[in-house]
């Protein structure tokens, strides 16, 4: 089974050097249908500039539940040893190794500071909450075929201390990374029996990196496209004309963003603490020492007389506190928040409403150490108006359109965006509880994939709507 499964990718991709002696074992049939996959004549890369072949290095399977399984191709997409990506597969088997035909598929790009498998498959992982209550395992349940890319910067180790190769990377960068994705989700779904083109999910700075990736597809003829459905999840890429104030808060970030890259170089660390390793300290002190003094917070920094805060309080407020606390800078949308939040008596988000709080202590601790500051910087420049190279053919942009928000987070702040593509099938949906002048208390960004409502309140209808399309 595993030699003629080698056989119909090689046929099919009309690839030199795919000869079939012995058996290879089920990593290298793995290894060696991802490799033909890639070796088209097309490729993602040069949509945008930069290699166009990527080579595998390895695949693995792990069982999820059930017959779901979940696959893992890691492949080298440029020269440098950090230059590297990690495409996921989570879908039901046949058998064992054999995936099965599915018709519907859609391939998920994630945001800051949490890789595929953190943001959209951390159930599995879980003690706070069931194995399935995660998206990509309620879809692939449900007879998706889930695809989803960890971007170069996940893979980076906590031990690395020279950061001079995240120069380079950039939204088109990682742009160019989903493109690879595809090409190899498609070639694989092709050798499977599966012929139709992929839904593209992107959720927060993953769909800016979804946006540039369908800014440069659209320069292709409509038969050489890979994906025919989008779904942007509570981000925006320009704010409307009467949302002036955010587009200055955007300007104001760019500013300050840029300053602190120039200080503190390419990976955004701030006073040598990169964002990812003070999440995780995050996380792991509010779940071991709950009740303790927090050792990484300054006494009154919740306000005058407030105290040293607890662990426990500094990752709930962290979580769901609005506005500018803890941040320096202004927020994404007015009263934004990770995670919505109970106030207590001091005002101060004292219990989280939607999530379990073990399951944001966990999320926290599974932050990548390191992320490249040059996308955050350019995804800036972009809502703040400022010329970029990614959305010079978004009105070229036809396939059909599904906008999800949060109440708040981006929530309706992300919808004047979809009217900058060319498509006509636009739906929108914007989860929430509360009238806007109480979005402070209404369903978070992250909400959207760790609330326990989430599978009814935003993941079925996407499968609706995917089902539908």
């Amino acid at each position: 089974m595993r030699t003629w499964f080698r056989l119909t990718v090689c046929l099919t991709f009309l690839s030199l050097g795919c000869g079939i002696s012995e058996p290879p074992s089920t990593e290298e049939a793995l290894r060696d249908s991802a490799e033909a996959a890639l070796a088209t004549e097309e490729t993602s890369a040069a949509l945008i500039g930069g290699s166009d072949r990527a080579l595998p290095l390895w695949a693995t399977r792990q069982v999820l539940f059930g017959d779901v399984a979940h696959y893992r191709f890691k492949l080298q997409v440029g020269p440098r040893i950090h230059d590297t990506i990690v495409i996921h597969r989570v879908v039901k088997e046949s058998a064992t190794w054999s995936p099965s035909r599915t018709g519907d598929a859609v391939f998920m790009v994630h945001g800051d500071a949490w890789g595929f498998e953190q943001a959209f498959l951390s159930s599995v992982d879980s003690e706070q909450v069931p194995l399935r209550q995660s998206i990509a395992a309620y879809f692939a349940q449900e007879g998706l075929d889930v695809w989803g890319i960890d971007l170069r910067w996940v893979g980076v180790p906590a031990t690395t201390q020279e950061f001079s190769f995240m120069s380079e990377w950039n939204l088109g960068t990682h742009a160019q990374d989903v493109g690879m994705g595809l090409r190899l989700a498609r070639g694989l779904r092709l050798a499977g029996g599966a012929f139709g083109k992929m839904n593209l999910l992107g959720w927060s700075r993953g769909s800016l990196v979804a946006h540039a990736y369908l800014n440069a597809e659209a320069q292709l003829p409509r038969g050489r496209r890979q994906v025919d459905g989008f779904i942007p999840m509570d981000m925006p890429v320009r704010f409307a004309p009467e949302h002036a104030q955010q587009q200055a808060w955007a300007c104001a970030r760019y500013e300050a963003l840029k300053l602190r890259r120039a200080l503190y170089g390419p990976e955004g660390g701030l006073l040598g603490v990169a964002p990812g390793v003070g999440l995780q300290a995050i996380g792991k002190l509010a779940a071991t020492a709950p009740n303790e003094p927090s050792p990484i917070m300054p006494d009154d920094i919740f306000g005058p007389g407030t105290g040293r805060p607890t662990n426990r309080r500094v990752a709930i407020v962290s979580a769901a506190a609005t506005g500018a606390i803890m941040k320096p800078l202004d927020p994404l949308t007015p009263n934004y928040h990770l995670l919505a939040g109970v106030p207590d008596a001091s005002g101060l988000p004292g219990s989280l409403t939607y999530t379990v709080e073990g399951y944001l202590h966990e999320y926290a601790q599974t932050a990548a150490p390191y992320q490249s500051i040059n996308e955050v910087v350019e995804s800036e420049a972009w809502l703040c108006g400022e010329d970029v190279p990614y959305d010079d053919r978004l009105r070229d942009v036809t396939v059909p359109v599904f906008y999800v928000g949060a109440g708040g987070g981006v929530g309706e702040y992300g919808v004047y965006s979809t009217t900058l593509l060319g498509s006509r099938d636009v739906t929108s949906l914007v989860v929430r509880d509360l009238p806007p002048a109480s979005r402070a208390l209404d369903f978070g960004h992250a909400d959207l994939f760790l609330a326990d409502t989430a599978k009814t309140r935003v993941w079925r209808p996407i499968l609706q709507w995917i089902r539908a399309h």
